[in-house]
């Protein structure tokens, strides 16, 4: 028999200010909030800082109060958030083989899903025609939804871009792109208000066109985050 994993699935406050597009300490401002009105419940964490900086105290909770503190941030990234659970819980129920047999019959599964995603990259990299029907779509889509598309993730492209300097990475622009990608038409940013409280606030999201998306697929492969195998 296979071992199951029986670890408890947590979500941090951090993971859930990437999926939300928000800056981490908002997140965890609202998060207090509910705390105190025992809506949720969290264990705090320290978790260490980018460059070895002092660690960062996040909070995890469970899959119930994670629903509840998108609703109240930013409901429109509830599918994100749906996604997220997913990879997370699908991560979990990995199971370690205690036989021969067991293990070949491991390595083909996952032989044949590498198999998978590998032909879908290569469906996915940019052709003419392929190139000249999205670019002529105007309206675009979320980037947790692209990032699902080419089989990165939502939490992986957000963190990719940043690096990249191609969104922010901090201030009230968190997760936002810089103007000159803007003004070259690879994104737009959409403003709705919502209600947290009794206050009235702005929620800004970042949209990838359809130029934006060619153009992010080639530099992503350029960079070597994705990859296309020649037949």
């Amino acid at each position: 028999m296979f071992e199951l994993s029986t670890q408890k699935i947590t979500m941090s406050s951090r993971e859930i200010a990437e999926l939300t597009q928000s800056r981490h300490d908002n997140v965890k401002r609202s998060m207090e909030r509910m705390l105190s009105n025992c809506v949720i419940s969290f264990t705090p964490m320290e978790e260490p800082t980018i460059g070895g900086g002092k660690p960062t105290t996040v909070y995890h909770v469970n899959k119930r109060d994670s629903y509840i503190v998108v609703a109240q941030l930013s409901p429109e990234f509830t599918a994100a958030l749906v996604d997220r659970w997913q990879e997370l819980e699908s991560a979990n129920q990995f199971r370690i083989p205690q036989t021969l047999p067991e293990a070949l019959q491991l390595a083909a599964d996952l032989a044949k899903q590498n198999e998978e995603v590998t032909k879908q990259l290569a469906i996915a990299a940019p052709k003419v025609e392929f190139a000249e029907a999205i670019a002529s779509t105007k309206r675009g889509v979320l980037l947790g939804q692209f990032a699902k598309v080419i089989g990165l993730g939502p939490v992986t492209i957000f963190k990719i871009l940043r690096e990249l300097r191609i969104l922010i990475s901090e201030g009230k622009s968190f997760n936002l792109p810089y103007q000159n990608y803007i003004d070259s038409g690879y994104f737009t940013v959409t403003q709705r208000p919502f209600v947290a409280g009794d206050e009235t606030r702005i929620s800004n999201t970042t949209v990838i066109t359809g130029k934006g998306e060619i153009w992010l697929r080639k530099k992503l492969l350029d960079k070597g985050y994705l990859r296309v195998v020649a037949k």
